[in-house]
């Protein structure tokens, strides 16, 4: 019997674009909000949710977003 393939759930330009947005979290250049007007970005679950979410807007492989 073949084993099935598992396929990645992240796409690659999705990894690096959550990497950009957690680097810059770090730094305290990253910022909320629709163009960056919000406030600085201080947790690191939120910087990984918007590294994902610019991934998804340049039509990254990306899950879709779960409903809260």
């Amino acid at each position: 019997m073949a084993r099935k393939k598992s396929g990645r759930k992240y796409g690659e330009s999705a990894s690096k674009s959550v990497k950009r947005a957690v680097h810059l979290e770090k730094r305290g250049k990253l910022r909320s909000g629709k163009g960056g007007k919000g406030g600085v970005v201080k947790s690191r679950e939120q910087a990984i949710a918007i590294g994902l979410s610019e991934a998804r807007k340049r039509g990254a492989k990306v899950p879709k977003q779960r409903s809260s």
